[in-house]
């Protein structure tokens, strides 16, 4: 029996994350995730007056598709779908969270996938080229990484994605940014951080609920050679399949030197990807007052309130430091109190605390639910 919720879920995503329009396309690539929240999507897409159509994957046939891949082979892929993505005007992707070490022992295979497949189709293609939003299905996998009772994660997922005033958050960040965006010199400091670079002229983008759900962050991106210091994060975050601990970077110049977790061979394999994935593509400030700490999942944890991360790998087009790269990584440094603290200097000014905002002009991102 469908979830009402789903189908409130559904709308959101289709009225006011990708505001689908009479006569406009949209791919909803649905990946293990039940029927019912699928045909929600569809029908949302409908009663907008546009034309759905549907990919329904699987995280297994993800490792199918990649452990036997051949660059030949994934150019194919990558050129069908491109073909596909080009005719969109909107993409929904949603993905239910399954086995996440889905991709654990064939690293060398995941990453060939991520630079022959994933830029063609999603870096070149859908993000640039199509009004996207992307988002997770919750699962009793899911709610094992958050700690929860299946019930009781279902609940906490449904608020923090269909019941935050997205409304009051964008009006929020659009009073932050006029400040944000004069700001050149960025200093982080927390255990084990102490991190340098400038934003100057770079500008800030808002995200209240258009790309992702949930949704709660504003970014920019560091001029790709400013970046000097160490940053160690303090979240978990699996990268195609392992679940990387205590990640800690070092850089001159703007270019990791230096690279350390519970496995720094397989670490520094995701660097050495590119050039690109040694460089920083994102700086945001996240902000969601219902995510509170962290599940292991980047577009939850990325969210959480009185957090940062500091992203090595591929830059937006909407804040272009000129970086590019197959790795786009949103690794997660939490500032709260009882995270080990943190503060947060904008030209030298104090501006966050321990996870509060201080400054008088960025107070207004002290959201509430």
């Amino acid at each position: 029996m469908a979830d009402p919720r789903e189908q409130k879920l559904a709308k959101l995503l289709v009225n006011y994350s990708v505001k689908l329009q009479k006569g406009e396309s949209c791919l909803i690539n649905a990946v293990d995730v039940p029927i019912t929240m699928t045909e929600a999507l569809v029908q949302a897409v409908y009663e907008a007056g546009g034309y759905p159509v549907v990919n329904l994957w699987q995280a297994r046939l993800e490792r199918a598709m990649s452990e036997g891949a051949t660059e030949e082979s994934l150019k194919k892929w990558a050129d069908v779908d491109t073909y596909r993505m080009k005719q969109m005007d909107a993409f929904i992707g949603i993905r239910g969270i399954a086995n996440v070490r889905e991709l654990a022992t064939i690293p060398e295979q995941a990453n060939l996938v991520s630079k022959l497949y994933n830029i063609p189709v999603h870096m070149q293609t859908r993000v640039p080229h199509t009004k996207w939003v992307v988002l997770r299905y919750p699962t009793e996998i899911f709610a094992m990484q958050a700690g929860m009772g299946t019930t009781e994660f279902e609940d906490f997922f449904y608020k923090v994605c269909t019941e935050v005033d997205y409304d009051r958050m964008a009006a929020a960040m659009a009073e932050a940014k006029a400040y944000l965006d004069t700001v050149d010199k960025v200093h982080i400091k927390a255990p084990r951080t102490d991190l340098t670079f400038s934003v100057k002229k770079m500008g800030w983008i808002p995200c209240a609920g258009q790309m992702n759900i949930p949704d709660g962050e504003i970014y920019s991106c560091p001029v790709k050679d400013s970046v000097n210091g160490t940053i160690t994060y303090n979240t978990e975050s699996t990268y195609h399949g392992h679940c990387f601990k205590d990640v800690s970077l070092t850089f001159k110049d703007g270019k990791i030197v230096e690279a350390h977790a519970d496995d720094d061979v397989l670490l520094n394999e995701i660097f050495d990807i590119d050039e690109g994935a040694r460089y920083i593509g994102e700086f945001a400030l996240g902000c969601n007052p219902g995510i509170l700490k962290p599940m292991d999942n980047i577009l939850f944890d990325e969210k959480i309130l009185g957090s940062i991360h500091f992203t090595p790998g591929n830059a937006y087009d909407d804040c272009d430091n000129g970086n590019r790269s197959a790795v786009h990584w949103d690794l997660v440094q939490i500032q709260r109190p009882e995270y080990g603290g943190g503060e947060m200097y904008f030209d030298g000014e104090l501006v966050r605390k321990d996870g509060l905002f201080v400054h008088p002009r960025l107070q207004c991102l002290n959201l509430s639910l």
